[in-house]
């Protein structure tokens, strides 16, 4: 009796694997985004003075819902990137027995101010919004208030 380590030329279809079609609609466990609404708070994001991108990221996947902007710099990459810094923050969070939620964190540059925003309403809750502002011509202090402002009306 030999064997193989190929399969058989001969499968049931049940023991097929399944395959997507590639231009099928690809879905997430958000599955009633609103894209419209949140590329609308993108918009009213990069209409702050000085900002230069902005972005709705999924904190646990790290991946951008909606995202807009030129700051120089790949956009989604930089999601993915402060996703994990706000993952870190709430371990540290934990690990310290710190109660709370984050409302937002600050990352300053010489150039550019990055703001992470943590939604934290039950619909929102798992994503935050990501701001970024070129430092020589935004107002932080007016900046960070319309980002709350926005941030509160971000709907999934």
């Amino acid at each position: 009796m030999a064997f193989s380590l190929w399969p058989s030329r001969k499968t049931r279809a049940e023991d097929r694997p399944t395959q997507t079609p590639v231009d099928a609609p690809q879905t997430s466990s958000r599955e009633t985004i609103d894209i419209s609404q949140l590329d609308n708070s993108i918009q009213e994001l990069l209409s702050i003075e000085g900002a230069t991108g902005a972005a709705v990221v999924d904190i646990s996947s790290g991946m951008a819902l909606a995202s807009g902007g030129n700051p120089g710099f790949d956009l989604n990459v930089a999601a993915a990137g402060n996703s994990n810094v706000v993952r870190a923050k709430l371990r540290t969070m934990k690990d310290i027995n710190l109660r709370g939620e984050i409302e937002d964190i600050m990352i300053t540059l010489e150039s550019q101010y990055h703001l992470i925003n943590v939604l934290n309403t039950e619909e929102t809750s798992g994503l935050f919004v990501y701001l970024v502002l070129d430092r020589n011509t935004a107002n932080l202090a007016l900046a960070r208030h319309k980002l709350n402002t926005v941030s509160k009306r971000v709907s999934v």
